[in-house]
């Protein structure tokens, strides 16, 4: 049986500038989590990006995840989030 992925949504907002997805991937990489799927917009200066990852093979808990991202997001000026994907489903449903 196929294990489940531990999905998590992770968003990154802010005045776009140099080195913002390298740094989110940086981040992510250095604990083996996966990028799944990406998608960034930059509209009248502003940066947006969403991300779903796998956390299956990370070696870093959910929660000094969202502080690593966090911190790394106030270094280069962007604010980032990270949600697990069921509670942000529920978050959502009509």
């Amino acid at each position: 049986m196929a294990e489940k992925k531990e999905k998590v949504v992770i968003t990154v907002v802010g005045k776009d500038t140099v080195g913002i997805i390298g740094k989110v991937c940086t981040t992510l990489a250095g604990h083996g989590i996966n990028i799944l799927d990406i998608s960034q917009t930059i509209v009248s200066g502003f940066f947006n990006m969403m991300m779903i990852v796998d956390m299956t093979n990370s070696d870093i808990s959910f929660s000094d995840c969202q502080k690593e991202l966090a911190a790394a997001g106030k270094d280069i000026g962007v604010e980032i989030h990270c949600q697990r994907e069921d509670i942000f489903d529920m978050m959502h449903q009509v």
